[in-house]
């Protein structure tokens, strides 16, 4: 048996109420089949078995915040990456989540526990990568069945895509998507310093931009609109702080720790992995320093395979 707390009135009832095993493997069943992603089902049933063998263990103390809390601490204990730690809450707070749905724990409970906050990387922070794998399970994410699904998708593809900054994101207006030279492309995109630039955007990302205009009926003004809770469009635009709302709520999901910063990196990191040369992606950033595209890139000089090995001359 399963021990859950529960919360009546405005103070923590001392009464526990009891659920069974086999309860508590239909909740977990029902937070993995809400995952579209086969690598994210494997990392979140992982997560929760070792999470209720842990719960099992303490004499099931109850799903509280305090009890995640102290799954939280002897897990950073444990000496796991931070991006571990976070990956194994945010399948627990989807577990209080399906619990309180199912009505086996209080929803205030629920939303406490949804508050636990999750391990930030100690030392300087130069910035992260995600994958390719990593990259396209964010931007899979979304429920491009809502309109918020497709607006999040659709903001995802730009900085993920495009390499757009948070700023520029909020910012973008449907005159700025364009065809040039056969292909369409971010045109006119001012940066830092009153910087202007184009950046040719691929197909897909056009899809993404696509299925949120038509389902929003949207062709003029701002790109990015606000979304209320039913689902309705409204308002003139949104804030780029709202934009990183939105990589923080799908990479928490995942148990990703990125800022919308580290999509732009992405972008540069994944364009430079596929072929594409180190000048064009420094235009395509708007950049004014190659280094610091070389800093976005991770780059460092290969003594072995050098620029010079590949010029095809000799010395006769």
């Amino acid at each position: 048996m399963y021990l859950i707390a529960t919360n009546k009135g405005d103070t923590m009832n001392t009464e526990l109420t009891t659920t069974t095993t086999t309860d508590m493997g239909a909740i977990t069943a029902l937070v993995l089949d809400g995952l579209s992603s086969h690598h994210s089902r494997r990392a979140y049933d992982r997560a929760l078995t070792d999470f209720l063998q842990w719960y099992d263990a303490q004499g099931r103390p109850g799903l509280t915040r305090a009890t995640v809390q102290a799954f939280k601490v002897k897990l950073q204990g444990d000496g796991l990456a931070p991006s571990t730690v976070n990956l194994r809450l945010s399948a627990i707070r989807k577990l209080a989540a399906e619990a309180a749905d199912n009505q086996l724990i209080d929803p205030v409970l629920a939303a406490a526990i949804g508050r636990v906050k999750g391990v930030t990387s100690g030392g300087r922070r130069v910035g992260n990568w995600l994958t390719k794998e990593q990259a396209q399970e964010l931007l899979d994410r979304p429920d491009t069945t809502t309109l918020k699904g497709l607006r999040d998708r659709a903001i995802l593809a730009v900085l993920l895509g495009a390499g757009l900054r948070r700023e520029e994101a909020a910012r973008l207006t449907w005159d700025h998507v364009q065809q040039r030279d056969g292909r369409w492309a971010l045109v006119d995109i001012e940066g830092k310093r009153n910087k202007i630039r184009t950046v040719p955007i691929a197909s897909w990302v056009k899809v993404a931009l696509d299925a949120w205009a038509e389902a929003a009926e949207l062709d003029t003004g701002r790109v990015f609109l606000a979304v209320n809770r039913g689902d309705n469009v409204w308002g003139d635009g949104i804030s780029s702080q709202a934009i990183w709302k939105v990589v923080d709520e799908y990479a928490q999901d995942l148990g990703l720790d990125v800022a919308p910063h580290d999509l732009r990196r992405t972008y540069a990191k994944l364009a430079h992995k596929g072929g594409s040369g180190v000048d064009q992606i420094q235009l395509s950033l708007g950049h004014a320093s190659i280094k610091t595209t070389e800093r976005y890139l991770g780059v460092e000089q290969d003594l072995t395979d050098a620029p010079g090995d590949r010029l095809g001359l000799r010395a006769n």
